[in-house]
């Protein structure tokens, strides 16, 4: 069975790296579907995302990265896909992650959506967390892949 795990992706973080790995696990395929929203403020562009995931999650013979701009039931449909996973860090994303899996379903009755728990050690975790903490010259290094921690370095002193 096919699954999505959707997100920004702003950068891949660690603990979406244990999502994908942990999906890998269980399912057939797994698309990594980076969200291509114009209208969010994002610090890299959807091709540094794209390229920083597929370098991330090569290792993965079932692991698929890709991109979609608008509603993600229609991206699911487009790939004939009816699961999605979704990552839980706290309650507070409960809250939000469930009112967009039912309305998700309401659009698209087939589409189920699953929620992975986060690891414990990734709880905390958010590419927002990551970005502020590079922003001020902090160590993403044990947050992100060597790849992600290389490329904000580059991208937050102005670099290409």
């Amino acid at each position: 069975m096919p699954v999505i795990y959707p997100g920004s992706f702003d950068p891949v973080t660690n603990g979406h790296l244990d999502i994908i790995k942990r999906c890998s696990n269980k399912f057939d395929k797994v698309i990594v579907a980076v969200l291509n929203n114009t209208s969010k403020n994002v610090l890299f562009t959807i091709e540094e995302r794209i390229k920083m995931l597929e370098m991330t999650v090569k290792e993965y013979d079932n692991v698929e990265v890709d991109t979609f701009s608008g509603l993600l039931i229609d991206y699911a449909k487009e790939k004939n896909v009816t699961t999605m996973v979704r990552g839980l860090r706290a309650v507070s994303d409960f809250e939000y992650e469930m009112q967009m899996a039912l309305a998700n379903r309401k659009l698209f009755s087939d589409i189920e959506t699953l929620f992975m728990v986060s690891n414990s050690e990734y709880a905390y975790l958010s590419s927002s967390i990551v970005k502020e903490i590079a922003s001020f010259n902090g160590d993403v290094s044990c947050l992100v892949p060597k790849v992600v921690n290389e490329a904000l370095k580059q991208k937050l002193k102005g670099g290409k």
